[in-house]
């Protein structure tokens, strides 16, 4: 059942979309001095060999992150200098991107002193990668179902709230599950700003997540969504981010990123956006 290790996928362009919201909005809501509680919920491995096997025999970081980190010298914008930060950090300033951080690392490198981070995992072998990785830094590291362990940490004790959802859905019933969770946790928490990550498969299943999510209680819902301008017959061939409470600005701030590493040189994809759920 919990056979899906992101190795294989690690740095792809989804990976892409996933973290340059991420970052975006912890910087965003660190405007304010206030604390905030992070939740990662299926937080995987800190740090990803794209050097290694598994991350070779599917390439998908060459279409992805590899792209962009060729591209550093041009992207000016401040929003992408800091985000390169952190792939600076995690490969010590050498000229070749070697490792990618996963989700649990990024939420780490914008922690503030009053600001936490609970990350869980399930999967025991990344589990357990995690839990060494954490001895070194500032997080709380569960090895338990994120989507239950989620709901039984909210309200947090501190005044703000960010939570990341990015289970593999490689069960169907993880869209009805998300969508569930989503709904449960804005009842215990409603100034909290969740995201969501989803993939846009050529099967279809997303739809299962958004229109639950669309008929719920959750309000102001904001919807980001790439596709790949050459997708494959089968798979994968977009991505999706939800963002409920998103911070004032990250539409427009997110949109002029991607659309800069948008083209030829950069990620073949297109992107909309729109609001899924209004206020």
């Amino acid at each position: 059942m919990l056979s899906y290790l992101h190795e294989f996928h690690a740095g792809n362009f989804a990976d892409v979309q996933k973290h340059v919201t991420l970052m975006l909005v912890l910087t965003m809501m660190q405007g304010k001095a206030s604390g905030i509680a992070c939740f990662d919920t299926h937080a995987g491995s800190a740090l990803y060999d794209l050097e290694g096997d598994r991350a070779r025999k599917t390439a998908e970081a060459e279409q992805g992150v590899q792209r962009i980190w060729r591209m550093r010298d041009q992207l000016r914008l401040p929003d992408w200098q800091a985000w390169f930060s952190v792939l600076d950090a995690v490969n010590e300033g050498g000229n070749q991107l070697n490792r990618y951080p996963g989700s649990p690392a990024w939420f780490t490198h914008c922690l503030r002193r009053q600001d936490t981070l609970t990350a869980f995992e399930l999967h025991s072998m990344e589990s357990s990668r995690l839990a060494r990785w954490a001895q070194q830094q500032r997080l709380r590291v569960l090895p338990q179902d994120g989507l239950k362990g989620l709901l039984g940490q909210l309200p947090p004790p501190q005044p703000r709230l960010a939570v990341l959802v990015d289970p593999s859905y490689e069960l169907k019933e993880d869209y009805g599950r998300v969508a569930d969770t989503l709904a449960r946790a804005w009842q215990r928490c409603r100034h909290g700003v969740f995201l969501v990550w989803y993939p846009i498969l050529t099967g279809g299943g997303h739809r299962v997540l958004l229109d639950r999510i669309a008929a719920g209680p959750v309000r102001k819902v904001w919807q980001q969504e790439v596709h790949l301008e050459n997708p494959p017959e089968r798979g994968m061939t977009g991505s999706g981010m939800l963002v409920g409470n998103p911070p004032w600005g990250l539409d427009e701030r997110l949109a002029a990123m991607l659309d800069a590493v948008s083209g030829n040189e950069g990620l073949n994809i297109s992107r909309q956006q729109a609001w899924l759920v209004p206020e």
